[in-house]
């Protein structure tokens, strides 16, 4: 049948089992738009304030359901606000497909109005970047874009469609979505290898990343760490891969790990790594990390391989396929000297923070209480990310949703709405810091317009609490912009946007507002007052071993 780029456009979505697109209008996308509007009844469509917001948004829809997610804009600043986003998605491996528009064909590289070349721009930060001429080539190209988005390592992908190809026919042809495909390149003597090194090794450790989440590996994770009576760390992205109360569990690893996991990697003689990149807020100094252990390393993403440390062993391939074909080669052991060590270390090392007063670690811990370790948490970047993945127990995967390996302030809200729509029936909660909410406090205008029932706890201290936590401890209490003390009422902005809106100021009020908040109806913001001071620990100095992770009381008055 003969169907205009824009019918297609429309057309490829629903093949591709897309109910949602998240986006922002535009001169050059009106074509699109108004196809959408035809099938609105079919795909939602979610206007952001904010492109930045959309992408954000198609990102924590994706993290949430394990789908493709999805946002459009318009040429030129269109397109050019959904880079962050797009940037954000790309160091965390979230599947999202973002199409955009540009000017006609005849009218590209004239430096036209809103012509931007959005392709060249994002190529970095996708996993590949098409720009479709023609509209021959338009159904294919977008059938493409999702099998790149979902197979292996997941990514972002870029589709850039000229106007004139959004207005063009030519003949199309329903086809059924391609399958993901999740590629292994081990070979049995791989394997063989690798069991030779868990069966050979009296102290090994887990050390468990993002891969775990993605390639739905969590009970071949536990199986392994069971049979061989291994501790397992995780790090932000493996959040809810281990159960959180499992014996064998040691939290954290990294800047703000926990000493146990820290110390426990930094003993251990086997380092087995799953799904991991070896980022450097987890390793520290690279030159003494695990220094005693061989190294295992178990990734899909081959580039990863031998690229931040160097690895004994290694297997490429998805995690889960691997975990199966290698549990059977392992023999079942325990390990009392060695998980004796690691429990020592717990009860030495346990994470702490002053029951006296409001702190962000109570409300976390109060939040949990309440929601029984159920919502799905996001976050925004700073001292609070790090409070929230340690003291909110994630029991299972893409529970905590949270920009990694960016680190990009502004994105929990976005990613709270995105959350929120993919799975209506959890609680969500985005928690973020006061400069945080201020970079894209706009998006509570979206989630009032749609009576999206999220939760936004801003953990206000008036400053941009990490970057002062380094000024106070590196920069001899300096403190250059990053004082937030002004006239901003966050309560008074949320309820202008629409939102029921409540200020927490007494540890006495955290769980009356938390529990009126979890039972309103629709948005709620919880202006959440602490010390500017408050301090995320344990902590890891730049270029230190994780080993010399150091809390509040092993500082001296003067760095306090």
């Amino acid at each position: 049948m003969q169907l205009t780029g824009s019918e297609i456009v429309i057309e490829v979505l629903k093949e591709q089992g897309v109910d949602t697109v998240f986006g922002y209008p535009g001169g050059a996308i009106l074509n699109i738009y108004d196809e959408l509007y035809k099938h609105s009844g079919e795909i939602r469509h979610i206007l952001t304030s904010h492109e930045q917001g959309a992408a954000h948004a198609a990102d924590g829809y994706a993290r949430a359901t394990g789908r493709v997610g999805v946002c459009m804009a318009t040429s030129g600043p269109g397109a050019t606000n959904l880079v962050t986003g797009i940037a954000t998605a790309y160091m965390d491996s979230v599947p999202l497909v973002a199409i955009t528009a540009n000017v006609a064909l005849p009218l590209l590289g004239k430096d036209t109005f809103q012509e931007v070349d959005i392709a060249g721009v994002t190529m970095p930060i996708t996993k590949h970047g098409f720009i479709v001429k023609d509209v021959n080539d338009l159904a294919g190209t977008l059938r493409r874009a999702f099998a790149i988005a979902r197979d292996d390592r997941p990514g972002p992908v870029l589709v850039d469609i000229t106007k004139d190809a959004t207005a063009d026919k030519c003949n199309f042809k329903k086809e059924k979505p391609h399958e993901p495909v999740r590629t292994g390149h081990f070979l049995p003597e791989d394997l063989e290898d690798a069991a030779k090194l868990i069966n050979n090794s009296k102290r090994p450790f887990i050390y468990l990343g993002g891969g775990a989440v993605l390639s739905g590996a969590s009970a071949e994770v536990t199986a392994l760490a069971e049979k061989i009576d291994c501790p397992v760390c995780d790090t932000l992205m493996g959040k809810g891969a281990f159960d959180p109360w499992h014996p064998l569990y040691t939290g954290m690893i990294g800047m703000h790990g926990t000493k146990t996991s820290n110390l426990g990697v930094s003993s251990c003689d086997l380092l087995i790594a799953l799904g991991t990149r070896f980022s450097d807020r987890v390793t520290g100094n690279t030159k003494k990390f695990a220094s005693k252990a061989k190294i295992l390393h178990i990734d899909i993403d081959n580039a990863e391989i031998n690229k931040n440390i160097r690895s004994d062993r290694h297997i490429t391939g998805d995690l889960k396929a691997v975990l199966n074909a290698l549990l059977p080669r392992i023999a079942e052991r325990k390990n009392p000297e060695w998980l004796a060590k690691i429990n020592e270390w717990k009860k030495l090392y346990p994470l702490k923070y002053d029951k006296s007063k409001l702190t962000s670690q109570y409300v976390i811990e109060a939040l949990d209480e309440l929601t029984d370790s159920e919502a799905v948490i996001t976050t925004d970047v700073g001292q609070h990310q790090m409070w929230t993945a340690q003291y909110y127990h994630f029991l299972r995967p893409r529970q905590f949703i949270t920009s990694g390996g960016a680190g990009t302030m502004g994105y929990g809200l976005g990613a709270a709405i995105g959350a929120k729509v993919g799975v209506p029936e959890k609680t969500v909660v985005n928690i973020g810091g006061d400069g945080c909410f201020r970079m894209n406090m706009n998006e509570l205008a979206t989630a009032s317009r749609y009576n999206i029932k999220i939760i936004d706890i801003i953990i206000n201290n008036q400053v941009l609490g990490m970057v002062r936590q380094w000024q106070t401890l590196f920069y001899g209490k300096r403190y250059s912009q990053t004082v937030l003390t002004d006239k901003v009422d966050y309560v008074k902005v949320a309820e202008a946007l629409g939102c029921k809106a409540y200020r927490i100021t007494k540890r006495k009020d955290v769980k009356n507002v938390l529990k009126a908040a979890l039972e309103a109806e629709g948005p709620v913001v919880i202006d959440c007052v602490i010390d500017p001071d408050d301090s995320v620990f344990p902590m890891v100095s730049p270029g230190a071993s994780i080993a010399e992770a150091f809390d509040e009381e092993d500082l001296g008055p003067t760095e306090k």
